[in-house]
């Protein structure tokens, strides 16, 4: 039997993350962590900087939770005030470190600086705590064992928590690890949620110390698959792979990845494998589709040409459309499309061409030609293909959709795995 679980909770603390502007994206880090601990938090707490919520939000925290991360408000402003906070919380005093603050003084001093006198507040640390030495920055963690439990502060900005939180936090949680884990993911393309929900529906497994979830996403769905044991990893991975089994027979034709890689990633990696070329011609995707290709390291092994021909002119002069199947077909058109991917793969002298053309919206469109239908093609030694797709969502999520879409043709020519 797995141990009972210890409470966890996560406070992260921030006005900013109350608005649509900021996102709290360190929480769901250390949820990751915690699970390959066998770890899930019971609360998420965003609170806001005020005196009198962060009181209230402190204390809940703290009286539930054994084992208690609160992210934030490290800061030298007069709005960062966690550690005071959670000091007055504790009935704790603030003790000022002469060690972190000669470290913090270094760090303004290697950039010809002197240090302002409200950066003292962060060499103030919860009597009994131990500083987490940030390396990144001048915010230190704190990490201070109550009654039983462990809080541990950890400064907001994602580049200063993540290295900390590695390098001196994860390791010190092994003795709170209650169970191993084992985790899959597999990323699918060419299939929807409720397509996938048929296909799989009795495969759930019974246990919820074996777990199938699925994530959509616009032009793509995972499915996380997480097994706990009491006993060894070995015998966690050997349950996920007992339901990987299952499902890989039902989804062979959509599953692109097993190992956590973008799309974009997956055709690159093949292309070079096989040590073909690609290049690309867009038009309603303004180079979104260069760009997904050309982020990938080492792309230019691959990668020769991208063209964006937003106008009919560019589509003429630079791809080689025929002026008369603009005038018969319309630049959204499966006859354009295929044009296009020819012009280019001609003009790049490449092994395979893909194309993009569509009306991208929320205006632009007709009965006809509606906002979201893109036409995308493909084109290879002699042979050719190109779907019409009609997408849904704002202006982004077709562009992105569209994208997707023509790598995953792509996709499919490479492996020959086709539906």
């Amino acid at each position: 039997m797995v141990k009972k679980l210890p409470k966890v909770e996560i406070a992260a603390v921030g006005s900013e993350l109350l608005t649509p502007y900021f996102q709290d994206t360190d929480s769901p880090y250390i949820v990751a962590q915690l699970l390959q601990l066998g770890l899930s938090p019971s609360f998420r707490t965003i609170v806001a900087d005020e005196e009198e919520d962060l009181i209230a939000a402190l204390q809940n925290s703290v009286s539930r939770a054994d084992l208690l991360f609160v992210i934030g408000g490290l800061g030298p402003t007069e709005d960062d005030r966690t550690r005071e906070i959670l000091a007055q919380v504790l009935g704790k005093k603030l003790i000022l470190d002469e060690s972190v603050l000669r470290a913090i003084q270094k760090r303004f001093a290697r950039r010809g600086l002197e240090m302002p006198p409200s950066n003292i507040k962060q060499a103030k640390i919860i009597e009994g705590a131990e500083v987490l030495i940030n390396h990144q920055g001048t915010a230190p963690g704190q990490w201070l064992e109550e009654k039983g439990k462990i809080i541990v502060l950890l400064p907001g900005p994602p580049q200063e928590l993540k290295p900390m939180f590695e390098k001196y936090v994860f390791p010190r949680l092994e003795k709170w690890r209650v169970s191993q884990v084992f985790q899959l993911k597999l990323k699918l393309t060419g299939i929807t949620e409720s397509q996938l929900e048929e296909k799989i529906k009795d495969l759930y497994p019974p246990s919820s110390l074996c777990r199938i979830t699925t994530l959509a996403y616009p032009g793509q769905i995972e499915i996380h698959l997480s097994a706990y044991s009491s006993c060894s990893q070995e015998e966690a991975r050997e349950k996920v792979m007992s339901v990987e089994e299952k499902l890989k027979p039902r989804l062979q034709p959509y599953i692109f990845s097993t190992q956590g890689e973008s799309l974009e990633e997956v055709v690159g990696l093949l292309l070079r494998q096989r040590h073909e070329t690609l290049a690309v011609a867009e038009s309603c995707t303004g180079g979104l589709l260069g760009h997904r290709l050309t982020n990938i390291p080492g792309s230019s092994e691959y990668f020769r040409l991208g063209i964006v021909a937003y106008s009919n002119e560019a589509k003429i002069k630079l791809l080689g459309v025929s002026p008369k199947s603009l005038a018969n077909y319309g630049a959204v058109s499966e006859k354009v499309a295929q044009e296009m991917a020819q012009g280019i793969k001609q003009l790049a002298q490449t092994d395979h061409a893909l194309a993009i053309t569509g009306i991208a919206g929320p205006g632009g469109g007709t009965p006809a030609k509606p906002a979201g239908l893109v036409y995308t093609a493909w084109g290879g030694e002699n042979e050719s293909q190109v779907l019409r797709n009609q997408f849904l969502g704002s202006r982004e999520l077709v562009k992105f959709q569209s994208s997707q879409k023509a790598l995953e043709m792509l996709w499919r020519h490479l492996t020959q795995n086709f539906i």
